[in-house]
């Protein structure tokens, strides 16, 4: 396990209970910069990076994780029960849960929310993640106008019942698109509930000036007592990264929410003033390049293999000034099933070399790499082109917005894809979250995110097995095969792993709060919630 996991894990089970927050006070304020605003804080339809951790501050789940690690823990939900089939689960909700308009929160809400989620006419981007809730195609077919799969036998209890066992479903109860939001505000507020918010978190908002500032304050009746920390957090919009940093330094602001720009991280992070207001993390993420499999020559899986072995993973790391880990493999680090033995493929032109030969195209080819048009990607994207240039491949660079660099590899036309700027985040902190959409034949479809078109029914079918393991004692054996899992994905290579995101955040001196707060795995960047102000009276 990563340093920060373990730091995390030792001193946050919760903030009350934690010698590093005894001294803590609560009041005062914190500024957070963003270069672009947020698009919607409807947690049923919000799927960014950026309005993550905002949302989680204004809303709450049945579920969720101990602040700054990937271990899941009740939220809402004072307890829970599976049945020993796994088909069954049954909440209860605690007592003194309120609504940020003063009502109390009932099971109703809970059915209503994911009700909500799976609705087409929400047009979530997370209502797949319950479909295997009872119900779930009647109400997406328009046969029905709920889920038959849950019910609510009083105000506290809610019961879910599912078609098949899966082991992921506590994890889909803490993401946003299953947090709890109260109809009748939701039905008055019509398109304007994400620009309205009305949740059950540590904050509420009090107001939001589209382009320029989205204000919050602390909610008097959060259930956690003592949270949040800060009576007040403002979101100021339109701020170059570049002129964040110079405003904290000068003490006006107290979070570059973009992080650090590239252009400016070494002279940051060199200067002895900040050791203290950077803060390091792993995040749950993989940078990659993909080889579509149903193109040759990337459907043999010695040409694959090549390719692994020609990227010099370290220089690219240092080429984005050692902001990652190189990676070994399909699963980062922090994720449970990565497989720490497991070293991947070493840098070995002649290797690559040797193997090109062997799979009949010794002589090189023509291929073209596809790649984001912001900084840093271009550059990479190029580095990789020089390391393929000297086993025999000649890579064509297409540097392209986003949006068409992902139309691209979903309609199978990109041969390799480097995947920076667009590289897989964990939704949550489970392998199977980083194998079906983007490995496995699920996501191998027209407009899918799997890019290599990679389908191994085989792993499919063990996959599902180990999701269908839902008991206690079984997830030792989980994890264990979802480990062999990703070790074949990894022998067949329908990727090159190329490295693992760090996030740096700098802040304040003004704030306090555990490293982990500042980079949370979960709600990135930042847990809001536990963060202080030193200086609060």
């Amino acid at each position: 396990m990563r340093k920060f996991l373990t730091i995390a894990a030792a001193a946050l089970a919760l903030a009350a209970a934690s010698p590093a927050f005894a001294a803590t006070k609560q009041g005062g304020a914190a500024i957070v910069t963003f270069n672009n605003d947020l698009t919607t804080l409807d947690p049923q339809i919000g799927y960014d990076w950026q309005n993550w951790s905002v949302i989680k501050s204004i809303f709450d789940g049945l579920m969720d994780y101990k602040p700054g690690t990937t271990e899941l823990e009740p939220d809402l939900a004072q307890s829970y029960t599976v049945s020993d089939d796994g088909l069954t689960y049954t909440f209860i909700l605690r007592d003194g849960i309120k609504f940020h308009n003063g009502r109390a929160v009932t099971s109703a809400d809970v059915k209503y929310s994911l009700e909500r989620a799976v609705n087409p006419a929400t047009q979530s981007p997370g209502g797949g993640y319950f479909g295997m809730i009872a119900g779930y195609d009647d109400l997406t077919g328009g046969k029905a106008s709920e889920l038959s799969g849950i019910t609510t036998p009083d105000d506290k209890t809610v019961i879910l019942k599912l078609t098949r066992p899966d082991a992921t479903f506590l994890h889909l109860m803490a993401i946003n698109f299953a947090y709890i939001v109260p109809k009748e505000v939701v039905e008055a507020e019509g398109a304007d509930f994400g620009k309205k918010p009305v949740g059950t978190g540590a904050f509420k908002v009090v107001n939001w000036t589209p382009g320029q500032s989205l204000e919050l304050e602390r909610f008097a009746d959060y259930y956690r007592k003592g949270l949040p920390y800060l009576d007040k957090l403002t979101f100021e919009f339109g701020q170059d990264p570049t002129v964040a940093v110079l405003r904290l330094k000068k003490g006006e602001i107290d979070i570059v929410g973009d992080g650090i720009p590239p252009a400016q991280f070494t002279e940051v992070m060199a200067d002895p003033a900040n050791k203290n207001l950077i803060a390091e993390g792993e995040q749950l993420h993989t940078g990659y390049v993909t080889m579509n499999v149903t193109t040759p020559p990337f459907d043999n899986v010695k040409v694959r293999q090549a390719v692994n072995m020609a990227i010099n993973k370290d220089r690219i790391v240092r080429l984005i000034n050692n902001r990652a880990a190189p990676a070994t493999q399909a699963l980062p680090p922090a994720m449970p099933g990565y497989n720490p033995d497991n070293k991947g493929y070493a840098y070995d032109p002649e290797g690559a070399k040797k193997l090109l030969a062997e799979a009949g195209v010794g002589e090189g080819f023509t291929t073209e790499l596809y790649a984001m048009n912001v900084d840093p990607n271009p550059r990479i994207a190029q580095a990789i082109q020089q390391d393929l240039a000297a086993v025999g491949i000649k890579a064509e660079i297409r540097s392209l917005a986003q949006a068409e660099v992902i139309s691209a590899g979903g309609a199978g036309k990109a041969p390799m894809i480097w995947s920076g700027g667009m590289a897989w985040i964990a939704d949550f902190p489970d392998p199977a979250n980083f194998y079906y959409g983007i490995l496995g034949c699920a996501g191998a479809v027209e407009g899918g995110w799997n890019w290599s078109k990679f389908c191994n029914k085989d792993l499919d079918a063990r996959a599902e097995k180990a999701d269908a393991m839902v008991k206690g004692d079984q997830q030792e054996a989980r994890i264990a095969e979802w480990k062999s899992i990703f070790d074949e994905v990894l022998t067949q290579a329908p990727w090159a792993p190329i490295f693992n995101e760090k996030r740096f955040t700098y802040h304040s001196d003004r704030l306090g709060g555990e490293a982990a707060l500042f980079t949370d795995p979960i709600h990135i960047p930042v847990n809001y919630d536990y963060i202080y102000a030193k200086d609060a009276q």
